[in-house]
């Protein structure tokens, strides 16, 4: 039984040869007739990953920790990566999404299969963008129409007139039963 990584987002080469390293490590100590609890505190992983790691050492040996190799091969040359990402710098009104100024994981694979006539599932797309660096954003919501000089200006100058100041340092009471007064 060999491993394989999760169909999370793959690792890069680096990553993976990291990992790698690390269930060979976990292979010598086994050997040595170490805890599964000591070799995960020593390696800084979980006990399961070290517990499903001893289990493939026992059935398959050191090989049986070594790395298959990626999960997924790119289909992307790094001549047409770079062409990639110039166009999603260039943003997605010059390809045709005037609805909606975000690259999604669904107009992105639309814009590799027009560029280059690769097939791409979304999940396939996650995985490429992550393997070269990318992450999720989650665009801050603004009005077009914002200006940010007169909320500045609310800001420092509005707002305090308008807010309601404490009449004491005291906190407040947050009992819903009434104060007891002499």
């Amino acid at each position: 039984m060999g491993m394989r990584y999760a169909q999370v987002g793959g690792y890069t080469p680096e990553e993976q040869a990291a990992r790698e390293r690390l269930r060979l490590g976990a292979a010598e100590r086994f050997a040595r007739g170490e805890t599964a609890a000591e070799i995960a505190r020593v390696l800084r992983v979980t006990d399961r990953s070290v517990l499903r790691w001893r289990r493939v050492w026992e059935s398959g040996g050191v090989e049986a920790l070594r790395s298959r190799g990626p999960v997924s091969v790119e289909r992307l040359s790094a001549e047409q990566w770079a062409r990639l990402e110039a166009e999603l710098a260039r943003g997605p009104l010059l390809h045709g999404f005037e609805d909606d100024q975000r690259w999604t994981l669904k107009r992105i694979k639309l814009l590799i299969g027009r560029m280059f006539h690769v097939g791409y599932t979304v999940q396939g797309v996650w995985k490429l963008l992550h393997r070269h660096g990318w992450s999720c954003q989650v665009p801050v919501r603004r009005a077009v129409e914002r200006d940010e000089a007169s909320i500045e200006v609310w800001k420092e100058q509005v707002w305090p007139e308008v807010k309601e100041w404490r009449r004491t340092w005291a906190p407040t009471s947050a009992s819903k039963t009434k104060q007891d007064r002499p």
